[in-house]
C-alpha cells in the first residue's frame, strides 16, 4: 500500500511539473507573438515616418510648382490643401472602412502567423 501512495505522490508531482511547464511554454509563446507584433509595428511606423517626410517634401514642391503655374505661390498651397481636404472628406464619409480592414487583417495575420519551429 505504501508503494501505491509513493507512486501516486510521484505521479502528482510529475503532473504539477507538467502543468507548470505548459504554463511557462504558453507564456513564452505569448511573449514571442507580442514581441513579433510590436517589432512589426515599430518597423512599419519607421517606414511610415520616412514616407511621410518624403510626401511632405513632394507636397511642398508640388505646391510651389502649381503656384508658379497659376502665378501666385500661395494659390499652389491652397490647391494642394484643397486636394487633401477632398481626400479627408472621402475617407470620413467612407468611415475609413478600407483602412480599418487593412489594419485588422494585418494584426490578425501577425497574431496567427505560425512560426516554422512550432
Amino acid at each position: 500500500m505504501e508503494g501505491m501512495g509513493a507512486l501516486l505522490e510521484s505521479l502528482l508531482e510529475k503532473a504539477e511539473l507538467y502543468a507548470k511547464t505548459n504554463i511557462d511554454i504558453l507564456k513564452l509563446k505569448a511573449i514571442d507573438k507580442l514581441t513579433d507584433v510590436i517589432s512589426t509595428i515599430v518597423a512599419k511606423l519607421a517606414t511610415i515616418v520616412v514616407a511621410l517626410i518624403a510626401i511632405f517634401l513632394v507636397n511642398i514642391a508640388a505646391s510651389l510648382w502649381i503656384g508658379e503655374l497659376v502665378g501666385k505661390s500661395y494659390l499652389g498651397f491652397l490647391i494642394v490643401a484643397g486636394f487633401y481636404i477632398l481626400v479627408a472628406l472621402t475617407m470620413h464619409f467612407n468611415k475609413g472602412s478600407l483602412l480599418k480592414m487593412r489594419v485588422k487583417k494585418s494584426i490578425v495575420s501577425q497574431l496567427l502567423n505560425k512560426n516554422s519551429n512550432e
